[in-house]
């Protein structure tokens, strides 16, 4: 017996063997086969489209947060606008209002001032009065201690008031 060429007894055996594996293969084994190769690639398929589909839903979260990211920066530089637009009011408006309390204070100062330098005039020119009476009473006293002195000094008085008139 030669191991390349078998015997014809041998040879129908195998192929009659080969038939009936091949015949068990064809009806159970082939469709069982070719349905779990029909499923895995339906199922490779649906894999391919839900990533299709993931990848335009995510193509559409990133657009729609691009979006929203443009949109949150408007509003926030419109938002630091207005805060310095509002800030610069309140600014204005403090300013204004510090300018009018103090001229505000400016002016009762000077009123104060005004008064108290009234008030002190009147007390100085009030002494100075007090001063020359005291002043001319005792000049008075002194230079007119006697009778004739004082008429003397009554008739000059007499004398320069007819003269005025």
């Amino acid at each position: 017996m030669s191991l390349l060429v078998p015997e014809s007894g041998l040879f129908i055996w195998m192929l009659l063997a080969f038939g009936v594996v091949l015949f068990v293969l064809t009806k159970f084994g082939w469709p069982v086969i070719t349905g779990m190769l029909d499923e895995r690639a339906r199922y490779i398929d649906e894999g391919i489209s839900k990533a299709k589909e993931a990848g335009e839903k995510l193509e559409r979260v990133q657009q729609e947060t691009a979006r929203l990211i443009q949109e949150a920066q408007s509003r926030q530089s419109q938002m630091l606008e207005d805060a310095a637009r509002i800030r610069q009011d309140i600014i204005s408006k403090a300013r204004e209002e510090a300018t009018v309390a103090a001229q505000k204070v400016l002016e009762d100062a000077r009123r104060q001032i005004e008064t108290e330098k009234e008030d002190a005039l009147r007390d100085i020119r009030r002494q100075v009065g007090e001063l020359s009476v005291e002043i001319a009473e005792k000049v008075l006293r002194h230079s007119l201690s006697t009778d004739e002195a004082q008429m003397e000094y009554v008739n000059r008085l007499l004398d320069e008031v007819e003269k005025k008139n």
